[in-house]
Order: C-alpha cells, then structure tokens, then sequence
C-alpha cells in the first residue's frame, strides 16, 4: 500500500494493499477501499462508505460524507460504490438517509466531471456520464449509459431512464423516459438519442421501430394514455427495445418530460 505520510488514514479502515492515497487525504473508520483504487491528495472519504477495485478520486472531492438533508441527525447510513470509477476535482457524493432506505449506491464505469454533486439516497447505475457542475436532488435514480450535459440539475425522485441524455443547463424535474434526449429550463424533449444507439450497435429496424414510437407519443398531439396504448397494440409492441420504452414511461410516479 502506498500511503502518503501527510494523509491521515483511520487504523479500523480496510484498504487493499494496492491501493495508492496521495497527500492530506483524510479516510474515516468506516471505509473500505478496493483493489487498485487511487485516491489523488486532498481527499476526504467518511460515513460508512464501501469502494470498489479500480476507481480513481481526483483532488478535493468528498465522498461518503454527511448528507445536506436537515433531518438528517447522524445515523449510520451507507455509500456503497462499484468498479472503475472516475471521480473528478471537488466532486461530491453523499451517503443515505434512514427517511428512505439508508444507502446511495453508485455502480460501475461512471466518469463524474468536476463539481458534479450526487445527493442523498441516489441510485446510480453504470456507464453514466455527469458533465461538470451537473446535480442530483436526493433520490434520483440514474439509469445506464446517460449523459447529463454541464450545469444540469435533476430534482428529488426524478428517474433518468437508462440511454437518455439531458442537454447542457437542463432543469429536469419530471421523469425522462428511456432513450429520450431532453434540454432547456424547464426540460422538454428534442428526440431520442438514435446517435447513442448506433455507437453501441442497435440495429436499423430497431431504430426505426423506436423513431415511430417517438412520433406516436410527442409529435401526434396525442393525450399521453391514449398514444401509449396505440404503441401497445401495434405491431411496434413486438420490438423489446420499444417495450422497455413503454415500460419507462408506465412506471413513471411524477410524469414524464414531453
């Protein structure tokens, strides 16, 4: 283990022999670091906060620390994060509150740019990508593979549908469906994100099913259950891609960015 000896680390942390942690870095009793992490200098890790092999943590960022929910008064709750991480200059990732399950959990393979700001009780899964300055309120749930363009903010209990993305200064404050690219204050959608589905090889007629999807539900003029029922009994019902669209959108509790 590589420890700088200006960093002050906790003897009850458990870190991997591995692990490498630059200068003034501060680690608290109750993390647990992975293989091959490296924490760069100035760090600070706290709370009961589990991290994944393989994650980098630039300088200034706070992980795992007390959340900002005021009634939040000390209990014991969790940041848990996966693999290949990459968390950028004064990035901030906060743990749970007991008022919902108790945990923030981070998956794998996300990149949080600088000044990014995940909230209490956020659910994150893989392949994300937060621009810098971009925010999640407290309980959001984060798909996988969305981007969130620079300064975009989501509120409380938003859920970002898996393949989506939200333009650059984006105030989202409803549910963005699967595949849905969204922007502006308050956030609408311009479309879905066909570009995002070719680079990870999304057939042609797969694409198109789901372009008639789109037209079907905001282009028409359509009420929103009324369109969503034309999708389901078509022949557009037959593309799993076109139903984990649907499915988004019915599970939706807060209503969806039209």
């Amino acid at each position: 283990m590589l420890i700088h000896p200006t960093s002050l680390i906790d003897p009850k942390a458990e870190i991997d022999s591995s692990v490498e942690i630059g200068p003034f870095c501060v680690i608290g009793p109750n993390v647990k670091i992975g293989a091959g992490s490296i924490i760069k200098s100035h760090v600070v890790i706290n709370g009961h906060t589990t991290i994944g092999s393989n994650n980098e943590i630039y300088q200034f960022a706070s992980v795992g620390e007390a959340n900002q929910d005021k009634k939040y008064k000390g209990e014991p709750t969790e940041l848990v994060m996966g693999d290949h991480n990459v968390v950028r200059e004064n990035a901030t990732i906060h743990r749970g509150t007991v008022q919902d399950q108790g945990i923030t959990t981070i998956g794998s393979h996300n990149l949080f740019m600088a000044s990014t700001h995940v909230g209490h009780d956020c659910h994150v899964g893989d392949h994300n990508i937060m621009a810098n300055f971009a925010a999640l309120a407290g309980h959001v749930t984060l798909g996988d593979y969305v981007i969130l363009g620079g300064y975009t903010g989501i509120h409380q209990f938003c859920q970002v549908n898996s393949f989506s993305m939200c333009g650059m200064g984006s105030m989202v404050s409803k549910d963005v469906p699967r595949y849905i690219m969204v922007s502006g204050n308050p956030a609408k959608a311009h479309g879905m994100n066909f570009e995002g589905m070719r680079r990870r090889g999304v057939p042609t007629e797969v694409i198109r099913a789901l372009r008639s999807a789109y037209k079907t539900l905001y282009l028409k003029g359509l009420t929103l259950q009324t369109a969503l029922s034309d999708i389901e009994n078509s022949d557009l019902f037959d593309i799993p891609e076109v139903v984990e669209f649907i499915l988004s959108i019915r599970q939706s509790k807060r209503g969806i960015v039209r």
